[in-house]
């Protein structure tokens, strides 16, 4: 789901910058001190997951776990995906630097919003069922929205991009699955081992 250099009008790459540092700023504020740990490890999965990537026009189809970050970090989230697209931009020239304020928010957005629906359904000490549920849609949230937005980048860019735009959308439909299944998987298994990462009531800021 990186969009590449080259391709975004600038008003675009302004727009996703300001939203993105926003973000950024208000996921420090948030970010708790024992979930430091976890920030890293989420955010290690996050660089690692998209390292097998299909190409899809301006994008690219891969798998992203950003609504696992969501889950067990909410807002924190853009802070996290933010460092890890830096690495990948840098390192593995994924993206790009002139695009990292677009990606951040698109990745971002769509984790926070797959934290809001899980932390929305399910409630700690829930049933597994309701924990499945909310798991896997969760993890499909945040690959939809992820995908609508970078769906929008493009077209509000240029009206000729509709087609690209679509095929975004279509490419990424089966991971929205995949991402679910992981997501499941994972929070049943922090439900048995570490029912407080599922809660993101936790101790002070480290701001």
């Amino acid at each position: 789901m990186h969009i590449s250099e080259g391709v975004l009008s600038a008003p675009v790459l302004i727009t996703g910058a300001v939203f993105a540092a926003a973000g950024i700023a208000i996921g420090l504020r948030r970010l708790k001190e024992d979930r430091l740990m976890t920030a890293g490890l989420v955010g290690a999965a996050f660089f690692v997951a998209s390292l097998v990537h299909v190409p899809v026009g301006f994008s690219s189809a891969h798998l992203i776990l950003n609504g696992l970050v969501g889950v067990l970090l909410g807002w924190s989230a853009f802070p996290v995906i933010f460092i890890g697209l830096l690495l990948q931009a840098v390192l593995l020239q994924f993206g790009g630097l002139t695009v990292l304020g677009v990606n951040t928010f698109t990745m971002s957005t769509g984790a926070v919003a797959a934290g809001c629906l899980f932390h929305a359904l399910y409630k700690a000490g829930g049933s597994p069922g309701r924990l499945t549920a909310a798991a896997f849609l969760a993890g499909a949230c945040g690959i939809l929205v992820s995908s609508l937005l970078t769906a929008l980048a493009l077209v509000f860019t240029e009206e000729g991009f509709w087609a690209a735009a679509a095929a975004l959308l279509v490419a990424h439909l089966p991971i929205m699955v995949a991402e679910g299944i992981i997501t499941v998987l994972v929070c049943r298994y922090l439900q048995k081992s570490a029912p407080e990462l599922l809660s993101l009531n936790t101790r002070r800021t480290i701001a």
